[in-house]
């Protein structure tokens, strides 16, 4: 008999980003697959998991889990109480926390571990947090699923997480969501960033050290120099840190543009994403990349570096680039230049974008929740 999975998607912000985009597209396929589902939520999300999937119990939590002290707190207490009134078997925690003692065999998602190997300054309160949550849960977890085969080894080397106890299961991509957009798609997306069908290079993710912003303005800036019709630069994303993000946009020349539109929803992302000249997203370490999988599903040409996963996803239908801003700008102007380059990157790019799905993500899933079953009963 197949166990009753309780999801706990509580920890899914507002903006929901990668991490609502990973559970949405997870609880969908599960569904689809014929899991036997219950979901705890935030009250703003209860309808949304009715919908993603039909039949399941969803739960929503008090109204104060959107607040993260709150919500940690809850997750102690009140998550393993609600997987004992749903009839859970096992709990899967898609982020990096878990309970001490969840009553459970447990299943979490550690979606990266680059604080701990990148040198690069952090927040140093999140830091400190993080670390010892993403520790605590390599400890105690039953299984760990990483969403990359990188992303495992450094589980294995950071961590000294036990190989055994790691599922590979890589995310993947809505095509119904991120698809090839049409013109009108572009145009209203165009529009609405206030560039009227002038080119444009699209980065979209959290303003963090890691992601290598700072230089991907530079390398930008270096690569339109003397161009007569140079193209903007949109940062699209929803919050994040980085100091140095806005000493590089001081830089930058009076002629060339720079669009920071904050959070695009969903049904904007296909035209952002196709519309582009060039999606970037030079990052110095990163889970998975999913950005850069979306950005192939619309059928856009990807710069990226060969940085952890990210050769996994791209293989050989994105260009790659070292991180700094020298390189950077090189790999831009050759791209810039080069239309029938970036027409045969975009074309293996959504080839390429078939081979993830959410229906084999969730596969994989479903095995390492049975896993863990066996392996907590065997422990007893």
């Amino acid at each position: 008999m197949a166990p009753r999975i309780l999801l706990d998607a509580t920890a899914v912000p507002a903006d929901r980003g990668g991490l609502g985009r990973y559970v949405d597209g997870l609880l969908a396929a599960l569904h689809t697959l014929g899991a036997d589902l219950a979901v705890a939520c935030q009250r703003a999300d209860e309808q949304r998991y009715g919908l993603l999937a039909p039949g399941a119990r969803v739960v929503a939590g008090p109204a104060a889990l959107a607040h993260r002290a709150t919500r940690l707190a809850w997750e102690q207490s009140g998550l393993p109480h609600l997987a004992e009134r749903v009839g859970a078997d096992v709990i899967h925690l898609p982020s990096y926390t878990i309970p001490i003692r969840p009553g459970l065999p447990t299943v979490v998602t550690i979606h990266d571990v680059t604080l701990f190997a990148e040198p690069e300054p952090h927040d140093p309160l999140r830091t400190t947090y993080v670390k010892s949550a993403t520790r605590t849960a390599a400890r105690r977890a039953t299984r760990l699923i990483a969403p990359s085969r990188a992303t495992r080894d450094e589980l294995v080397r950071v961590l000294d997480a036990d190989p055994d106890h790691i599922d590979v299961a890589c995310h993947g991509v809505d095509h119904q969501v991120f698809h090839r957009p049409d013109e009108d798609e572009v145009k209203r997306v165009s529009d609405r960033l206030g560039l009227h069908g002038r080119p444009y290079l699209a980065y979209l993710g959290a303003l963090e050290p890691r992601k290598n912003v700072p230089n991907l303005i530079r390398g930008w800036a270096q690569a339109c120099a003397g161009l007569p019709d140079p193209p903007a630069l949109v940062l699209a994303g929803s919050g994040g840190w980085d100091d140095e993000v806005d000493a590089a946009l001081a830089t930058v020349p009076l002629d060339l543009r720079v669009v920071r539109p904050g959070y695009l929803p969903w049904s904007s992302l296909p035209g952002f994403f196709g519309g582009a000249l060039v999606v970037t997203l030079p990052s110095r370490g990163e889970g998975f990349g999913l950005p850069v999988l979306e950005a192939m599903a619309c059928g856009a040409p990807v710069l990226t570096t060969r940085r952890g996963p990210l050769p996994e996803v791209g293989g050989d239908a994105v260009a790659y680039t070292e991180p700094d801003a020298d390189g950077i700008a090189t790999a831009l102007a050759e791209l810039i230049g080069d239309a029938n380059r970036r027409r045969e990157l975009a074309e293996a790019a959504h080839a390429r974008s078939h081979r993830f799905s959410w229906q084999a993500s969730a596969e994989a899933h479903l095995a390492s929740y049975e896993r863990a079953v066996t392996q907590y009963a065997a422990s007893r």
